[in-house]
């Protein structure tokens, strides 16, 4: 991915995760994706005081892709509330593998500004797709 494409998902995620709605856990996340046109779409996590009810950044971002009528995505950048990376929670990993190759690059990012690059075929190896429903 260009440089300056990645930096401006990054900023994405970034802003996205100031808005954070996390009064429980204090665990703010940004999340940004982009789609193969260019256009990126992000958000952050929405936590509620009933726990399971909560939504993650990376599913609130994806949510956000498919309603402006997009269903892939070619890179997704996870911005950390802290110096750990933030890696996505399992069902996050399957959200991304149904509208995301194996091969699409997932960059997580630190509050000290450190990334880790990985992929969604390396998260969720095996993962189940549509085609697995044919079958």
């Amino acid at each position: 991915m260009i440089k300056n494409k990645l930096e401006s998902l990054l900023q994405l995620a970034l802003e996205a995760q100031k808005h954070s709605h996390s009064p429980y856990s204090q665990f703010k996340v940004g999340a940004a994706v982009l789609t193969p046109t260019g256009e990126a779409f992000a958000y952050c996590n929405v936590e509620s005081a009933a726990f399971p009810l909560g939504q993650c950044a990376e599913a609130t971002a994806i949510g956000n892709m498919v309603s402006h009528g997009h269903k892939r995505i070619s890179h997704v950048v996870i911005a950390s509330p802290n110096n750990d990376f933030c890696f996505p929670c399992g069902g996050c990993r399957q959200k991304i593998a149904e509208f995301a190759p194996d091969e699409t690059p997932v960059t997580m990012v630190s509050q000290n500004g450190e990334t880790h690059e990985t992929t969604i075929g390396e998260l969720l190896p095996n993962a189940f797709r549509a085609h697995d429903l044919d079958k």
